[in-house]
């Protein structure tokens, strides 16, 4: 990093907000190996893989953990740490899950640290939900049964449904985060708008060697993901794109099949 990238606005240091991807550290950014190394105080979300220290040899490793339904840090006590660090003129990473800038509250953080005179960078990555699309070996916007993808989270600030009605019609392929803590409900508010052979999918630990998935129908998902035993952090992705993924997942079985035969 250049002497302008780590100064703040207030002549002290500055806050890079690090996407440290899905899990699989070989899918860092160089930008995000040349952040870590230059990091004095780093921040930890509790889904980045723990063993990113490696490449922040120099910090102060702070784990400001966030995750549904387990005992969190509070936003505003992380925000808070971030400036007063960066004040006294420290090199802050600031390492979130998989993408920052998608559903990771990064917008409060970026608005929070500019009111305090923090300069604040970016450094981009792999979302969970691409790594568990590369992990089905499906493309989420096939062209012959999407125009599109839309992200959505299970959960909203307010506690309540996002709008399924709406999200249904897009006839997008639905990448859905935060789910798995309440598949059941979530599979019943979209089967008020989508057939239940609609094809759809969980990938948990997306990426990593603990990976598992099933690929199934919405009516079947909820039941077949507690009988694997699958739980967070997952990725539900459901639409027609999904259904590609099947059939090229039954037609390699039948292809190994047919070689054993031979």
């Amino acid at each position: 990093m250049n002497d302008a990238s780590v100064c703040g606005m207030h002549g002290g240091g500055a806050v890079v907000l690090l996407s440290a991807g899905p899990g699989d550290l070989e899918l860092l950014t160089l930008k995000a190996v040349k952040a870590l190394a230059a990091a004095q105080v780093l921040l930890l979300d509790d889904l980045v893989n723990p063993d990113i220290v490696q490449f922040a040899p120099q910090a102060r490793v702070i784990r400001v953990g966030k995750r549904g339904g387990c005992r969190s840090t509070p936003q505003d006590f992380i925000c808070r740490l971030m400036r007063r660090y960066a004040l006294q003129g420290a090199n802050v990473v600031r390492a979130k899950g998989g993408e920052a800038l998608l559903f990771g509250r990064a917008g409060e953080e970026i608005a929070f640290l500019r009111a305090s005179g923090v300069q604040v960078r970016i450094v981009n990555g792999v979302s969970a939900g691409f790594a568990a699309a590369a992990g089905l070996g499906m493309s989420l916007t096939h062209r012959d049964h999407c125009h599109g993808i839309t992200f959505v989270t299970a959960h909203t600030q307010d506690h309540g449904e996002p709008d399924w009605a709406a999200l249904c019609a897009t006839r997008t392929t639905l990448a859905i985060y935060m789910g798995m803590g309440r598949i059941a409900a979530l599979t019943a508010a979209l089967l008020r708008h989508l057939p239940g052979a609609t094809p759809a999918a969980v990938v948990q630990s997306a990426s990593l060697p603990q990976q598992a998935q099933v690929l199934t129908t919405l009516e079947r998902l909820a039941a077949d993901v507690e009988g694997l035993g699958i739980g967070a952090p997952g990725v539900i992705l459901i639409g027609g794109a999904v259904g590609e993924a099947q059939l090229q997942v039954q037609a390699f079985a039948q292809s190994h099949a047919m070689q054993a035969i031979a």
